[in-house]
C-alpha cells in the first residue's frame, strides 16, 4: 500500500445522525486547509489545544464548531492531525467533508490513519491490529488482551527476542569472514541457552492462542445431552428470553442454536444443540451429527442430566461421546424440582432447575471459573491468527538451528535458520512486510481509523 504524503480527511465517528460527530483531518496541510473556514488563526495556535469556533463557507456559517490541534510528531499518525468536533447532522458532516476536499484534501481509504502511524514509527503493526481489535471489542476481557497488545506488551517482547538473535547472527556471519583462521566468536553453549529460551517464549506465546482467540471471539459452550433434558431451556434462562423452542416432544431442537452472553466480562458463545438420541428421521439424524461436530470442538461442553430420568441411560451416551474423543464436560443436573436427591452418585456436578432459574447463577459461576482470566494481568496473550502462523514458522526454524547446534553443523546453515526465525518474527511487527499483507491488515479497519 503506496503511503503518499498528502492530506486526508474522513468522518471519525460513526456514520449517521446523532448529537456529535467529529471530522479527522492529517497530513501536512490539514492545518491550513482547516484555517481557511474556521474563525480564528489555527496557524498560530499550539499543539494539543481545542478551541470553539465558527466554520463558514463563503461567508455563511455551517456549523459551530470545537476545532482540535495535534501538530507533528506528537500525534496518532506522527502528522499535523485536526479533529473537528460538529454537531451530528448527516447535513454538516458531508457539507464540511465535501468543504475540505474542494480546499486540497482527499477522502481517507479504510485504516489509512493507522498505517500513517505504522509508517510514521508510532506503532508497529501488531500494534496497530490490536487497534482494530479494540474497537471491534464487545467484552472486558477481549477488551483487555487488545488493551496490551495494543500498548506493546506483546511486541516489546518479540522484539527482544529478534535483538537477541540478531546479535547472535553477526557474530556468527562474522566467524565466517574468518573461516581460514578457525576462529569461533559466538559462544555455542551460551547461544544454545539462548535458543532453549526462545524456543520456551515462543512456544508458551502459541499455547496462549487458545485462550487469547476464545476471550477475543468468545468462549464457546456447547450444550449436549438427551432429548428433554432441558438443554434449551437453560439457555433461554440465561438469555432470559424464549431464544430456543421448548417443548415436551423430543426433537424439537433440529439444529444448533447459537447466542451470545457476556458474564462477569467474558463473552461466551453458547451452543444449543440436538438431543442425542437413535432416530429414523433424516433431518434430525443430520442435526445430531452437527451436535456431535460441535461438541467436540468447543472449548467448554456442557452435559445435561435429566434427574428425573434413568441415569444410567444418560451416562452411557456421555461415555459414548467420549470415546468420539469429547473432553471432559461439566456435568449439569437439571430438574432437581421434579426428583429427590441424587447427589450422591455425581457429587462434582451442578445442580440447577433450568425452569425455574434455580443454581443458574452458581452455574454461571461455574463457567467463569473455568476460563482462567488471571493470566490476562500480567502474561502476554496472542489472538490474531497471522501471529500464530508466524510465530509456528519461527519455532520451527529455531528447533531446525538447535538441532543444527548439537549436531556440529557449520556457521553459515546456522546463520541461515536463524536469519529465517528473525523474519518470521519481524513478520509480526511489521519490521518486515510487504505491501500485500499491508492492504490486507488495514483494509479491515474502518475509514476514519
Amino acid at each position: 500500500m503506496f503511503i503518499n504524503n498528502d492530506t486526508i480527511c474522513a468522518l471519525a465517528t460513526s456514520s449517521g445522525q446523532g448529537a456529535i460527530s467529529m471530522i479527522r483531518l492529517s497530513g501536512p496541510k490539514a492545518i491550513p486547509i482547516c484555517n481557511a473556514f474556521f474563525n480564528k488563526d489555527l496557524t498560530k495556535l499550539e499543539s494539543h489545544t481545542l478551541h470553539f469556533g465558527t466554520i463558514r463557507k463563503d461567508n455563511k456559517i455551517l456549523d459551530e464548531v470545537v476545532v482540535s490541534i495535534f501538530r507533528n510528531p506528537h500525534s496518532y499518525t506522527g502528522e499535523d492531525i485536526i479533529e473537528v468536533s460538529c454537531h451530528g447532522s448527516v447535513y454538516i458532516q458531508n457539507q464540511l467533508i465535501q468543504l475540505f476536499i474542494c480546499a486540497g484534501a482527499r477522502m481517507a481509504k479504510a485504516g489509512e490513519f493507522t498505517l500513517r502511524a505504522f509508517a510514521n514509527g508510532k506503532m508497529d503493526l501488531s500494534q496497530a491490529e490490536a487497534v482494530a481489535d479494540l474497537i471491534a471489542s464487545e467484552s472486558r476481557s477481549a477488551h483487555q488482551v487488545a488493551m496490551h497488545q495494543m500498548r506493546g506488551g506483546f511486541s516489546n517482547k518479540l522484539k527482544e527476542l529478534r535483538q537477541e538473535l540478531i546479535n547472535f547472527a553477526a557474530l556468527i556471519e562474522l566467524e565466517l569472514d574468518f573461516g581460514e583462521e578457525d576462529v569461533e566468536f559466538a559462544d555455542r553453549e551460551r547461544f544454545n541457552l539462548l535458543l532453549e529460551k526462545i524456543k520456551k517464549v515462543i512456544q508458551n506465546l502459541i499455547d496462549s492462542f487458545a485462550i487469547g482467540n476464545v476471550l477475543k471471539n468468545g468462549v464457546p459452550v456447547a450444550i449436549v445431552g438427551q432429548p428433554n433434558v432441558g438443554k434449551s431451556t437453560l439457555l433461554n434462562a440465561l438469555l432470559k428470553e424464549d431464544r430456543a423452542i421448548v417443548s415436551e416432544i423430543a426433537g424439537t431442537t433440529r439444529d444448533t442454536i447459537e447466542d451470545v452472553i457476556i458474564l462477569d466480562g467474558i463473552q461466551f458463545r453458547f451452543i444449543d444443540t440436538a438431543g442425542l438420541r437413535e432416530t429414523q428421521d433424516s433431518i434430525e439424524k443430520i442435526g445430531i451429527e452437527k451436535s456431535v461436530e460441535k461438541a467436540l470442538s468447543a472449548q467448554i461442553i456442557v452435559f445435561i442430566i435429566d434427574a428425573s430420568q434413568k441415569l444410567n441411560k444418560q451416562l452411557d451416551e456421555l461415555n459414548a461421546l467420549k470415546e468420539k474423543g469429547l473432553k471432559e464436560p461439566l456435568l449439569v443436573v437439571n430438574k432437581i424440582d421434579l426428583i429427590g436427591n441424587i447427589k450422591e452418585k455425581l457429587p462434582n456436578a451442578i445442580y440447577i432447575s433450568a425452569k425455574n432459574c434455580e443454581g443458574i447463577e452458581a452455574f454461571s459461576q461455574k463457567l467463569i471459573d473455568l476460563v482462567n482470566t488471571s493470566s490476562l494481568v500480567n502474561s502476554t496473550l496472542i489472538s490474531n491468527s497471522r501471529h500464530l502462523d508466524s510465530l509456528t514458522h519461527a519455532l520451527e526454524y529455531i528447533i531446525k538451528t538447535i538441532n543444527g547446534l548439537n549436531d556440529g553443523r557449520s556457521g553459515d546453515f546456522l546463520a541461515m535458520d536463524i536469519r529465517q526465525a528473525q523474519q518470521h518474527i519481524g513478520e509480526i511487527t511489521g519490521e518486515i512486510s510487504s505491501n500485500d499483507l499491508l492492504e490486507n491488515i488495514f483494509s479491515n479497519f474502518c475509514i476514519g481509523k
